[in-house]
């Protein structure tokens, strides 16, 4: 399963650098997670690095 990124983003851009897939990119006016590229971190993390990084917890299962 994917995570999606909410309404709650505030576009500061601190996920995407931390992504190792490159499935996330900037959107009008929100980032966005591509589903079909985000494997959650595994293999790289423990856990999903852009939910540890957000600050306003939008990075969230889908």
């Amino acid at each position: 399963m994917a995570l999606k990124i909410t309404e709650d983003c505030v576009a500061c851009g601190v996920c995407q650098p931390e992504c190792p897939v490159d499935a996330i990119s900037e959107g009008d006016p929100i980032y966005s997670i591509d589903p079909s590229k985000c494997v959650e971190c595994e293999g790289y993390y423990d856990s999903p690095k852009c939910a540890e990084v957000c600050p306003t917890d939008a990075c969230v299962p889908a």
